[in-house]
């Protein structure tokens, strides 16, 4: 098998700024609302939870934001990322594609979630914060700000969705060595975790709800502890647009373009990492390039979801947002992709779907089993889970290019390693999970209590 595998670019060409989509949206923007009154948000409000400086790149049209010294150098620890070209995968599926992929694995915690929860990490200690909340739901997220505020000597409390802490106890092992607190979501320490078991004993937790008990212990400390979001905001999925402009440098340097971009999401922080410098490049430079965002059948909210108004927490203590909602009070079942198992959605994300600026196309647990462990026998990678949801698309559009002849290029982003996730595939290979079908009772009920915003 003749030709280069991998594409690594040398620290020189780390990027030196991200890229904000915001000042490229093709649709205007909708106000981000506070929870109470439902009228847009004030610094002040936002303060309480975030440093000025993160508030200030949340509602930027900037179109780059610089990236600071101290934090670039931290990146140099993995970054840049190598992209490969998975000529084994497209060996064993006979298709004439060409299929890349982007290895955020490569990072010290094994996923791309560093790229933000540095930078968070750093606006915060320059902004005098001691200590931080956050939620987290298969430990990406909580590792990578454990890591994070391990570096700039901060304290961590880590809200783990419940599920997750249970199936994934060596992720929980991660962010107690990194010197951070984590704790089952929902839990007896908030009044909001206490309300949720008072009414389910045996909640299996979710990603709302663990926002809903950071945001609490933030917002009641007196002003001792702020709070840090993993996914969905867009100062969030501002700097994970690191990889994508890595990505551009690599597709150059393999002299071919994407006809096909594809990630995961599940509150858009990888997604919209990756795949935003190319929407940059068909908004401003007329690409085609197709870009595919991938959920998780049972947590559908981009193609079964409403585009509304909406909290991003389950106790309704979080801005509210439009967005792809499934009901702030939904709780996904208990798949294996916990990182996926979010009610909402990026509202950049969103507004690009309902637009048609991107596609979202939904896939079952187990087809994207089938597909990590046929992406790790032909690359040798172990997958997590949330990234095979990605590799099920991909492999998909190159079988259907093995249908027409056609050999178009195919890029995804192998967003993490799947080393903390082998109690899952043992699950698959013993015949222990199953698919869920779409969930439309208890989405109709959480839709019951959306926000009455006027107009």
């Amino acid at each position: 098998m003749n030709g280069r595998t991998k594409y690594i670019l040398d620290e020189s060409k780390l990027p030196k700024a991200w890229y904000n989509i915001n000042a490229d949206m093709p649709v205007p923007p909708e106000p981000v609302l506070h929870p109470q009154t439902l009228e847009p948000v004030t610094p002040d409000f936002l303060s309480v939870l975030f440093p000025m400086s993160l508030i200030m790149q949340e509602i930027s049209t900037e179109p780059y934001i610089e990236i600071p010294e101290p934090v670039r150098e931290i990146y140099k620890l993995w970054r840049p990322t190598p992209m490969f070209r998975a000529r084994r995968l497209e060996k064993a599926l006979d298709t004439p594609a060409h299929i890349y992929y982007k290895y955020e694995g490569a990072s010290p915690v094994g996923s791309h979630k560093p790229n933000t929860a540095v930078p968070q990490a750093f606006y915060n200690k320059e902004a005098g914060t001691k200590a931080l909340t956050t939620e987290t739901g298969a430990g990406q997220w909580g590792s990578a700000l454990a890591m994070a505020c391990n570096f700039f000597q901060m304290d961590l409390e880590v809200y783990m969705v419940k599920v997750s802490y249970q199936q994934k106890p060596y992720r929980r092992m991660v962010i107690e060595n990194y010197g951070a607190e984590v704790f089952a979501s929902p839990t007896n320490r908030t009044q909001y975790g206490r309300s949720v078991l008072a009414a389910d004993p045996n909640s299996p937790g979710s990603l709302g709800i663990a926002i809903s008990e950071a945001v609490e212990v933030a917002a009641t400390s007196g002003g001792t502890k702020k709070y840090s979001l993993g996914s969905v905001l867009n100062h969030v999925l501002t700097h994970q647009t690191v990889i994508g402009e890595e990505t551009l440098q690599q597709m150059e340097m393999a002299d071919e373009y994407p006809d096909i971009v594809i990630a995961c999401t599940g509150g858009g922080s990888n997604f919209g990492g990756f795949a935003f410098p190319f929407v940059r490049e068909n908004l401003r430079h007329g690409k085609t390039t197709r870009i595919i965002a991938v959920e998780p059948a049972a947590s559908p909210s981009l193609t079964k979801g409403t585009y509304t108004f909406d909290y991003g927490d389950t106790a309704k203590m979080a801005p509210v947002v439009k967005m792809h909602t499934l009901g702030h009070s939904f709780v996904p079942p208990a798949i294996h992709a916990g990182g996926l198992r979010y009610h909402g959605m990026s509202p950049q994300v969103s507004a690009l779907v309902e637009h048609g600026y991107v596609e979202a196309r939904a896939v079952q647990q187990l087809a994207t089993f089938a597909a990590g462990d046929l992406f790790m026998r032909a690359e040798g990678i172990i997958p997590a889970p949330e990234s095979t949801h990605a590799i099920r698309v991909a492999i998909d559009e190159a079988l259907k290019c093995k249908e027409t002849g056609e050999a178009k290029v195919i890029i995804f982003n192998l967003s993490g390693h799947g080393h903390f996730d082998m109690a899952s595939y043992d699950a698959y290979r013993k015949g222990e999970l199953q698919d869920y079908e779409y969930p439309a009772e208890a989405i109709v009920q959480a839709m019951a209590d959306l926000p009455q915003v006027k107009g």
